[in-house]
């Protein structure tokens, strides 16, 4: 395989078995049970363990050579939006595509796709028992996000793709993803998001992001603040690495999500198309971005029900934006629920503005936010504004339907998922209300 870690460890796809013929593969449940188990060892940054684990595999018939083309995408907001974009384009004009992200919404399964298509339950439980007896007695062990990873790229070598769209999931310089060589690396807006672990600033967050530019891979770059201009320019100009920073939205041709941002979004997925060399004409890129599906981005689940997955203050204020694009002065009906780790603040000052209403659900995740601290953040920035915090999702749907106004659920990916789940009638298996 010639996809390698740079400068780091090779990983070269020369086969041997892992394992024994008598290993059986364990079922699709108990498989994410173990995966989710892994949850213990936290967040790991570093590249140590996923060089380690790609070479064992690359050592196996479990990863054949594919020349594939690699399309790495970091950035703090529209990460996910560019690499669907970019995959649906690249169907509509017949390659087969691998597309990697995260988190999932409602099924793990979600995460990997071959040509649209989510990973079945059996190549799932398949791909995790052949890691899981590889790495069993590893120390350290392979984090959650690094087994997910391998398992991807596992399932691209078995499918045969041409194409391989890649996600970070933190950071950039130390994130798994990173460890896999790349024909272009593509960095979207970059904001404030995840302080703990890439910095404080936007300088230090934007270091970690510019992380994925390696040597001599071109580069393209939505337009950025100045502090991360500076460190992106720094970090190519060290790699000797191509850079384009594209500043003017894509308005050729409709696009599936709503939004000016996702005309930004769409003018990086087709500026990393064309720094790849991959051959698309315009009307696969009219088709591919008029037929994208890339859920809780501003989805419409009914006329007057949004569901969108913001939970940063800069991904809020594109969702407010967005709002007053397609509903006017009509203020929203607002059903929120935030992650504790995020800037709880900075978000409900962002939705304040639009909303008529706030419904404060308690949620399944642990990570949650208390609806009671929420609430009091909205009375000392809009005490006029009314509030209710209600047990679950369920009671504040149906109260949310008894209001006029159109409603919007948003705060979390996580809470998106939830509440996708819940309108679309679909059980989720406890392993997969983590996330």
């Amino acid at each position: 395989m010639n996809r390698a870690g740079g400068s780091r460890a090779s990983w070269t796809g020369k086969p041997v078995r892992v394992g024994s013929s008598q290993e059986a593969a364990t079922n699709y449940r108990d498989a994410l049970s173990w995966l989710y188990s892994l949850q213990r060892f936290g967040i790991k940054l570093g590249l140590e363990n996923i060089e380690r684990l790609l070479d064992e595999l690359s050592k196996s018939d479990v990863l054949q050579a594919a020349p594939w083309k690699v399309i790495h995408v970091a950035g703090t907001n529209g990460k996910g939006s560019v690499c669907a974009m970019v995959d649906s384009i690249c169907r509509a004009q017949g390659y087969r595509t691998g597309l990697f992200t995260s988190p999932h919404l409602v099924t793990f399964r979600e995460r990997i796709r071959v040509n649209g298509d989510m990973i079945s339950e059996e190549a799932v439980a398949d791909g995790l028992t052949t890691i899981r007896y590889l790495v069993a007695h590893w120390d350290p062990h392979p984090t959650f996000f690094e087994v997910v990873a391998a398992l991807a790229l596992k399932h691209f070598s078995d499918t045969r793709v041409e194409i391989v769209i890649l996600e970070t999931g933190l950071g950039g310089r130390l994130d798994a993803t990173n460890a896999i060589q790349s024909d272009v690396s593509v960095i979207t807006p970059i904001d404030f998001d995840h302080e703990k672990w890439l910095g404080k600033t936007i300088s230090e967050i934007a270091a970690e992001k510019a992380g994925i530019i390696k040597a001599g891979v071109p580069v393209v770059s939505a337009s950025q603040r100045p502090e991360s201009e500076k460190e992106i320019c720094a970090r190519a100009a060290k790699c000797g690495a191509p850079l384009e920073f594209v500043t003017k939205p894509y308005n050729k041709a409709p696009i599936a999500l709503d939004g000016s941002h996702q005309k930004e979004n769409a003018a990086l997925a087709t500026a990393a198309l064309r720094a790849v060399k991959i051959d698309v004409g315009d009307s696969a890129i009219a088709r591919g971005l008029a037929c994208i599906e890339w859920p809780a981005r501003f989805q419409r689940w009914d006329e007057r029900t949004v569901i969108d997955g913001a939970h940063n203050p800069a991904a809020v204020r594109a969702l407010a934006e967005t709002w007053r694009e397609i509903f006017g002065d009509r203020r929203a009906t607002l059903v929120l629920a935030i992650l504790s780790d995020k800037n709880l603040r900075g978000i409900c000052e962002a939705l304040a503005p639009i909303s008529e209403f706030v419904l404060l659900p308690k949620i399944r995740s642990e990570r949650a936010a208390d609806p009671d601290a929420l609430a009091q953040i909205f009375s000392m920035i809009s005490p006029t504004l009314p509030y209710s915090i209600t047990s679950s999702v369920g009671p504040a749907l149906t109260l949310a339907r008894g209001k006029p106004d159109p409603i919007l659920i948003t705060g979390s990916l996580h809470f998106a998922g939830e509440v996708l789940a819940q309108l679309s009638g679909e059980p989720v298996a406890f392993e997969e209300c983590a996330q």
